[in-house]
């Protein structure tokens, strides 16, 4: 266990911990990615399924319905890939948040850096994640041809660092939490619902700065998820105007995943705190 010290050297310490058992994290990603398709006849295509059969109902409801497509061009692209790295940032913060308590088993009887199990959620997300994005690769060759290969596409990556950054802090801090406090990872679930009206996936962002004051709008756009998934949209929905963008988009998503990282050194040094009586309080 690597020693509450001084800060930096705590965290390379676990760094270097968590490489010498980069093995056994693999070992986990693929346990837990074959566990939630066991005895599943479909198994892995579910991983498609729920975005797909999302991705049905907002744009028949708020698309055709209430017709939001008007104004919103290329309407089914611009949910899906804001929905992709949205999934990508709920499945790494919900199934982070329960993946120490239900590690307990094994961490009663073998010790591993407690980190590995947020860790090995985040790399069965990023699993899943990959999966969805060829989907939404093909649905962009089929809605453009490949006019969607151009230099924007760079914001893809910067947009997903963003979403890693904080769903990987947010994970560590709360996977933490739920130990002492086992209601916590139902009400993450219920926040992450929440926090998707949150950012513009199903609506657009010109839409909120149209209608909010400057201080909420402000707020709104300073959220690192709405960065994120604005930094999707620029990659991949080529319909998108400029107009739909704040300003400076790049640089906001470069500061969003520097303050992530100190936010995630916080996280990590808040875990290793607490850490201590997981095996007591499992």
């Amino acid at each position: 266990m690597v020693p509450a010290g001084r800060p930096a050297t705590a965290v390379l310490g676990s760094i270097r911990e968590i490489f010498a058992h980069r093995q056994l994290l693999d070992l986990l990603i693929r346990r837990d990615l074959k566990s939630r398709y066991k005895d599943s006849a479909l198994g892995f295509a579910w991983t498609l399924i729920r975005p797909l059969v999302q991705l049905a109902i907002y744009y028949y409801v708020l698309g055709e319905i209430l017709q939001a497509s008007r104004n919103i061009p290329e309407f089914a692209i611009y949910v899906f890939s804001g929905l992709t790295l949205y999934g990508l940032f709920s499945e790494i913060v919900a199934s982070g948040t329960a993946s120490i308590v239900s590690n307990g088993g094994l961490i009663k009887k073998v010790y591993l850096p407690r980190e590995i199990y947020p860790l090995a959620s985040v790399g069965a997300a990023l699993f899943n994640f990959g999966v969805q994005l060829i989907v939404l690769l093909a649905a962009a060759i089929l809605q453009s041809g490949f006019a969607w290969v151009r230099l924007d596409l760079l914001y893809f990556i910067p947009a997903t660092l963003v979403v890693l950054i904080w769903a990987t802090a947010l994970a560590l801090l709360l996977a933490a939490a739920n130990v002492y406090l086992r209601d916590m990872q139902y009400l993450v679930e219920v926040l992450v619902l929440l926090l998707m009206w949150g950012s513009p996936i199903v609506y657009s962002w010109q839409m909120v700065a149209s209608r909010a004051p400057e201080w909420l709008l402000a707020l709104y756009t300073s959220n690192p998820i709405t960065l994120a998934v604005l930094g999707i949209h620029r990659a991949f929905w080529t319909a998108g105007p400029d107009a739909e963008y704040p300003g400076h988009l790049l640089l906001r998503l470069v500061i969003a995943a520097l303050v992530g990282l100190v936010a995630l050194l916080v996280c990590q040094r808040v875990f290793a705190k607490l850490q201590g009586n997981f095996a007591q309080e499992i």
